[in-house]
């Protein structure tokens, strides 16, 4: 897909590889319809592009909530007239043992990386294939992880909302070759967001180990880098997008010797936390 005047949709755009993706499609010359929960966060992005108002329009959306997913598009749609790309970015971390996590962390958490990525693709379908119809060609990318490859303790939320965003969305690839809307999976390793820091810890030492995980995530690859390697994702209709270098080694020796994983994950992960 040539991304020049498509418009793109892109949630979680207030910071991190969500405002790297704007500037990367802007570079690009796309049309912008930036979410996020964050307004604050929505205009530093708007700031740092530059774009002229009818390139790039703000809307505060709770991607958590139906509803507001649902007049999101409609907004999208009457500010731009169609959308070619949907990214569901926004994601959450909550890191603790099963055993004391509260459920209503879990549910917190499911509601915005899960059933947020549903809702947008939900709401966006019939619009991208609107678009792909006139166009030749539309594009759903759907961020799931690492941890949607491999299941990693302290990460059962994180990793229950990233293991089912990977199986939704190969899914709906399926479901949807030859209509023209093409659909990617995303699955970044470390990259340096902030992620760590507003991730929520509720254990005991949590804030030892927020401190500890947000300096590690600061000497990860730039967020500008993955969202590099996912917009030619977007350009080339990847089924898949693996990014950082020990996401493609898991990845690969998770399918080659899947019982050596596990063993090496339940041996080690002390040693990272």
């Amino acid at each position: 897909m040539k991304l020049r005047d498509k418009v793109a949709v892109v949630t979680g755009a207030g910071s991190g590889i969500g405002r790297a993706l704007a500037v990367t499609l802007a570079q690009r010359g796309a049309r912008l319809a930036l979410a996020d929960l964050n307004a604050a966060g929505l205009e530093a992005t708007q700031q740092q592009l530059g774009l002229a108002s009818d390139r790039v329009s703000l809307h505060v959306v709770d991607v958590a909530r139906r509803a507001a997913v649902e007049a999101f598009a409609e907004e999208v749609i009457a500010q731009h007239g169609e959308a070619h790309v949907l990214i569901n970015n926004a994601g959450v971390s909550v890191s603790a043992p099963f055993a004391e996590l509260e459920l209503e962390d879990f549910e917190w958490l499911m509601s915005i990386n899960f059933w947020g990525v549903v809702y947008g693709c939900k709401a966006f379908l019939p619009h991208l294939r609107a678009a792909a119809e006139r166009s030749g060609a539309a594009q759903i990318v759907n961020l799931s992880s690492l941890f949607g490859l491999i299941g990693v303790p302290l990460q059962s939320a994180y990793c229950s909302s990233k293991f089912a965003v990977r199986g939704f969305t190969e899914t709906l690839r399926a479901e949807l070759a030859g209509s023209g809307v093409g659909v990617t999976t995303v699955h970044p390793g470390g990259v340096a967001t902030n992620i760590a820091a507003a991730t929520r810890y509720p254990m005991a030492d949590g804030e030892a180990l927020r401190s500890r995980a947000t300096a590690f995530f600061k000497k990860m690859m730039p967020p500008e880098r993955a969202a590099a390697q996912i917009v030619r994702g977007v350009e080339r209709d990847s089924a898949r997008v693996v990014i950082t270098a020990e996401a493609v080694a898991i990845d690969a020796l998770k399918r080659a010797v899947p019982s050596l994983t596990q063993r090496l994950i339940e041996k080690n992960w002390r040693r990272f936390v």
